[in-house]
């Protein structure tokens, strides 16, 4: 299996991150801070450029699907890591498991989740369905299942400021890119590949301020390499866990074989783009930006590598 570009483009611009530093910093001639706001609201305006009414409409019909979808990534995966909670000790241990968790409450992914689902011969209308609803839904759940768990991360959870910046940032451009779909959308159809382009270039854009800041400020001189194992090992559990659960429930309410796929795939994914996007409106300029980071991208990585290798051996049968 050849290395994803994205992950790759990652991992460079971490490694750059701890380099140079400097232009991430609060104090860079560089407002970096103003140009990923300006991106993430752009990015959630072309999201709502690309969505039809009318196919949103026609995909509510499959109804046990979509359920166990939401189901899946809005209260298994929290509830799974919420199930450790009593047993963190300190704040170290609290920070780790945070960062787990804010993966776990992500929603899922629109772009892989519908590329993979195709390659496997799944649902592919109501994969785009489930991953567009989905982060929709992320907006107001996501910020609420975090807000619940960070008093002992040194952050300051101000609802009334956070929802303000997801109202500016994220809800107000979706919903003008939704009015103006009619007249537009068809030209965010026909330029998806550079809208595609334009959203990583973004992301890289708050990963690196994000690990800067916390490179700059030593967050993880205090992470151990057991750590880091442990956190690896974690994220691949949770994705296993989570994948044959939703299989299991798709035998029992006897699934086709495109919706067992569908569930599986849709259900198990965890959105980078809305896990940067997030970090930075709920965590604002906090050091452990970084580190809350550490856990979705490398869920990232783990999908990616795992779906496509069954999406490809799904794809195969007659």
């Amino acid at each position: 299996m050849k290395l994803d570009k994205f992950v790759l483009a990652i991992i460079i611009t971490i490694v750059t991150a701890y380099f140079i530093p400097q232009f991430g910093l609060d104090t860079s001639v560089i407002p970096l801070g103003i140009i990923s706001s300006v991106g993430v609201s752009l990015i959630f305006f072309f999201y709502g450029l690309k969505l039809s009414r009318e196919k949103l409409k026609e995909g509510l019909k499959n109804w046990k699907l979509h359920f166990l979808i939401q189901l899946s990534t809005f209260l298994l995966f929290p509830l799974m890591v919420i199930a450790f909670y009593p047993f963190i000790k300190n704040e170290e241990a609290h920070l780790l498991w945070l960062a787990i968790f804010f993966m776990a409450a992500l929603p899922s992914t629109v772009s892989s989740s519908v590329v993979m689902v195709s390659i496997a011969k799944g649902n592919i209308p109501s994969a785009i369905f489930n991953a567009t609803i989905s982060g929709l839904i992320g907006i107001i759940v996501t910020p609420l299942w975090v807000g619940f768990f960070t008093n002992n991360a040194n952050v300051n959870f101000d609802y009334t400021s956070i929802y303000t910046k997801l109202f500016i940032e994220i809800i107000l451009p979706v919903t003008i890119g939704i009015l103006l779909h009619r007249f537009f959308g068809k030209y965010a159809s026909k330029y998806n590949k550079q809208l595609s382009l334009f959203d990583k270039s973004v992301i890289l854009l708050i990963i690196y301020k994000s690990f800067a800041k916390s490179f700059n400020e030593k967050v993880f001189s205090s992470v151990s390499n057991l750590d880091f194992i442990l956190l690896f090992t974690v994220v691949i559990s949770l994705f296993f866990a989570v994948y044959f659960f939703i299989g299991f429930v798709a035998k029992k309410f006897n699934f086709s074989i495109e919706d067992k796929i569908t569930a599986q795939f849709c259900g198990t994914k965890k959105s980078l783009v809305h896990g940067t996007v997030f970090s930075k409106v709920l965590f604002g300029t906090s050091a452990i930006t970084g580190f809350i980071l550490l856990p979705i991208m490398l869920f990232h990585a783990i999908q990616i590598l795992i779906i496509s290798i069954i999406a490809k051996k799904a794809g195969n049968r007659s």
